[in-house]
């Protein structure tokens, strides 16, 4: 099966590009220059290597999630176990190769977004570890729904500013650090978290994340012979499935993302200009960014990264829902059973695999990205589960 899904000068197919003032657009095309200059250089992936090893822990396993699979019958479920990182889930794996990158350029300021708070958790960490001051972004609402993780961001030294306009949610919290990174682009390195923004930001995000696909392929050769069936990830931006789906994209794979119903951007989104980039957005009657709500703060988010987009047009991925009751039950499932507590993105994604390995047979294989760990998330569903 051949992928159509390939960037051409910052694009996948109508998706994508840099639709930036002048100003901005000229730090992209540097940016651009010294990703391609530094994404295949022997002593930058020399050190990128050293720190996913040494610090952030990988590579992770694969786990076969056997009590799970007893339980529900069909297809055998795998766990991508990107809650082991350290930090609690996939983000690291970008922050680190982003600031090893802002070192090389020169930086001396780290700017970032966030809505369920890993990947702000992610980039003060990195900033912590290179001596960088961060600062970061962060909807007033996620700030209260993930107070944790923002009492870890200024732990590690971050300052997090809460972001009250809009909604107070993830999409304010982007348009605050690219306002930041317009006003201070001269000394200051914008560390993007999710598959989204202007160019290079996606093609970026994908290749740091794609380590993950990269181990998936191998240990599930490994341990079973074969490729997977079937690989699902939650998607929300879209940072963890790009990830998830990159070294699938031209084997004989079924590739799922897995949306918030109360956010399906895939379902009923359309082509638009989003935060510098066009991809599938909600758009309201008048034609702006709809609001979102979803339970995974994670997964707030109007649009997707814009190769989802592609992958979703040109059917090589398939984009479904799980709602928010559904991701909390899987969430006390994969607990209780497998003794392993998920982030309430990744819970989407495990809600999903259930249904789909009741429809496969034992010789089919599912490995579900297990983008991060439930601990952020522990306070939030003992409040909502306390309330019924």
């Amino acid at each position: 099966m051949t992928s159509m899904s390939r960037e051409e000068n910052g694009y996948f197919g109508e998706f994508g590009g840099s639709y930036v003032p002048e100003a901005l657009q000229q730090v992209m095309d540097v940016l651009e220059e010294q990703f391609y200059k530094f994404k295949d250089d022997r002593a930058f992936n020399e050190e990128l290597q050293f720190y996913l090893k040494e610090y952030v822990g990988r590579e992770n396993p694969l786990t076969f999630a056997e009590n799970l699979t007893k339980q529900i019958g069909g297809a055998k479920i795998y766990l991508k176990r990107e809650d082991l990182n350290h930090t609690g889930a996939h983000k690291i794996n970008n922050a680190i190769g982003q600031i090893l990158l802002a070192k090389r350029l020169g930086a001396k300021r780290i700017i970032a977004e966030t809505g369920a708070g890993q990947h702000g958790v992610a980039t003060a960490t990195a900033g912590a570890m290179f001596g960088l001051p961060v600062t970061i972004y962060m909807g007033s609402v996620d700030c209260e729904r993930q107070a944790l993780n923002v009492f870890r961001m200024e732990l590690l030294g971050a300052k997090v500013v809460p972001v009250t306009k809009g909604q107070g949610r993830l999409k304010d919290a982007v348009e605050e650090a690219l306002g930041d990174l317009i006003q201070n682009h001269e000394d200051t390195f914008y560390l993007l978290g999710s598959a989204v923004g202007p160019h290079p930001y996606p093609t970026m995000v994908k290749h740091f994340q794609s380590i993950i696909s990269e181990e998936s392929k191998r240990q599930i050769i490994e341990k079973e012979g074969k490729l997977p069936t079937a690989v699902v990830a939650c998607t929300g931006g879209g940072s963890n499935a790009i990830g998830a789906f990159a070294h699938y994209l031209d084997e004989d794979v079924r590739l799922i993302g897995v949306e918030p119903v109360e956010a399906a951007t895939m379902s009923e989104g359309v082509p638009a200009v989003l935060h510098g980039f066009k991809c599938l957005t909600l758009l309201d009657e008048k034609g702006e960014p709809r609001p979102t709500y979803s339970i995974a703060a994670g997964l707030d988010y109007p649009g997707v990264g814009p190769e989802h987009s592609q992958l979703k047009v040109s059917g090589r991925a398939e984009y479904v829902t799980a709602s928010g009751q559904e991701a909390l039950e899987a969430f006390q499932l994969l607990s209780k059973i497998e003794g392993i507590i998920p982030a309430l993105e990744s819970s989407h994604a495990v809600a999903h695999a259930i249904k789909l390995a009741k429809e496969l047979s034992e010789e089919d294989i599912i490995i579900v990205n297990l983008s991060g760990r439930g601990d952020k998330d522990v306070e939030q569903v003992y409040k909502m589960l306390s309330s019924k």
